[in-house]
């Protein structure tokens, strides 16, 4: 009777999987109500220009930079914003670092509004517009920083001059911290977390730039999404060297140290990191993956069972899906001889690490080393930072960013996510556990592709929704 019984589990087995699957039901999510915010859209647009003029590039070499665009967008938006800078407290912090503490009601639980305001370079020839003149057309507005993230940094300002405007006074005290160098990685943000830790300032909620409002990113799912960073994976240069007696190139030995260092990256590559569902990750599965059609919601109510498979499909096909779950490495540089005839002394391949969990740059690194197989190469760390840690989702700050978001794109679904990509927001996870990561526009697939791209633009109605988005953030705290 036992060859009766398997089958009769495997049915059961099966059943129980459907069974779930059907019952992971989307979240009954209250909606607010939509409060109309009525703002000069044509002046907004008119500010933005300007500000988009002005070239805010930020550059590693300090002798680089030009300071005297910096100070321009200083003065145009003390120009701009005089009610914030008659209201509220201001200092800059090293050269480029702006903060304003607008006082509140009480200060015991202070709100962080930042955004950083310089940019990459441009590849001029190869944009359709001038990237720093502020060109409108066709209702969108045209400039490098228009996504990332002088948008950002506008509706913040924007908003507060608004509600000063209207002598509002908020709960509590906001700050409102804006950087020029972390395009860069600077040291701006750090030094202002510094000023926070000597003055015992404990941020209750921090709110900084990172997911948007997307479509089409999440398996099954075809509505919008409003993904909120709660976390960011750790970032770490790598690079491996290698040195030899160098020597004409007619007579090589019969591995270079090119060929062995191109060996070392085909075995790392082959050997990915292992595979990790972290809080952040789980979280979105839990709240997208019960929107998603029903192949997908059989996946993720039932992750126990599927996340092998899962596993696999991520590690074969690479990209978003598959570096949300595990720490990624990317060869991005290399360098050898300079002159095709010649063996190289010396040779270099260079990796750009995105690290997950329980992953450090340390951990890391030793596990290339060992995958490598190579023990005359030479693991060298050029930089790097760890996972953060994960925000909360079950606080008052999380519920007003929802509540925010839903008021300003009330078809989204609201999410927790990972981010990929470092912010300055990171810094703040030394004094916060309530660091979110949220630009606040919708933006198409090929819109995303413009930021740090050519032929950045924004359309003029995302400004506005980005200024109405932090006026109600503002009220709700």
């Amino acid at each position: 009777m036992w060859w009766l019984i398997f089958p009769v589990l495997v049915l059961l087995f099966i059943l129980i999987l459907i069974v779930r699957a059907f019952l992971f039901k989307p979240y009954k999510v209250l909606k607010p109500e939509t409060n109309h915010i009525d703002l000069d859209k044509e002046e907004i647009i008119k500010r933005f220009a300007e500000l988009i003029k002005c070239k805010t590039i930020s550059d590693r070499d300090f002798e680089k930079i030009d300071f005297i665009e910096f100070e321009k967008l200083h003065n145009l938006i003390r120009c701009f914003y005089p009610n914030v800078f008659d209201k509220c407290e201001f200092e800059k912090v090293m050269n480029t670092g702006l903060l304003f503490r607008w006082p509140g009601e009480k200060s015991d639980e202070p709100i962080v509004l930042m955004s950083h305001y310089d940019v990459v370079p441009a590849n001029e020839d190869q944009w359709d517009k001038p990237p720093f003149e502020g060109v409108l057309e066709n209702n969108e507005l045209w400039g490098r920083g228009a996504l990332d993230t002088k948008g950002t940094f506008l509706g913040i300002l924007e908003a507060a001059e608004f509600l000063i405007k209207q002598n509002y006074t908020p709960k509590n005290d906001i700050y409102l911290s804006f950087s020029g160098d972390e395009e860069v990685a600077g040291p701006t943000c750090p030094a202002i977390v510094e000023l926070f830790k000597k003055r015992n300032i404990k941020p209750a909620m921090v709110i900084d730039e990172g997911g948007a409002v997307v479509e089409g990113v999440f398996p099954g799912l075809k509505g919008q999404c409003a993904l909120v960073g709660i976390a960011e994976k750790g970032i770490t240069d790598i690079r491996m060297n290698m040195k030899s007696g160098g020597g004409h190139a007619s007579a090589p030995m019969p591995h270079t140290i090119i060929g062995q260092l191109a060996k070392a990256v085909v075995n790392i590559e082959n050997k990915p990191f292992k595979f990790q569902l972290t809080p952040p990750v789980i979280k979105m599965f839990d709240v997208l993956g019960r929107h998603s059609s029903f192949i997908f919601r059989l996946i993720f109510a039932n992750l126990w069972c599927f996340s092998p498979v899962l596993n696999i499909i991520c590690k074969k096909s690479g990209g978003e899906l598959n570096a949300l779950m595990r720490s990624t490495v990317a060869f991005t540089m290399a360098s050898g001889s300079q002159a095709a005839n010649v063996l190289p002394p010396k040779a270099s391949f260079t990796a750009n690490l995105r690290l997950l969990g329980c992953d450090t740059y340390d951990s890391a690194c030793k596990y290339l080393k060992k995958v490598a197989n190579n023990d005359k190469i030479e693991f060298e760390i050029i930089h790097g930072t760890n996972p953060s840690i994960y925000s909360c989702t079950d606080c008052k700050g999380w519920d007003v960013l929802c509540n925010s978001i839903m008021q300003t794109w009330p078809d989204a679904i609201v999410s927790p996510y990972l981010m990929f990509a470092a912010s300055d927001s990171r810094h703040f996870n030394k004094i916060s556990d309530k660091v979110y990561k949220f630009s606040a526009m919708h933006l198409t697939k090929e819109q995303r592709g413009y930021i740090h791209g050519n032929n950045e633009r924004i359309s003029c109605d995302a400004v506005c929704d980005i200024v109405k988005f932090y006026i109600r953030v503002i009220k709700l705290i």
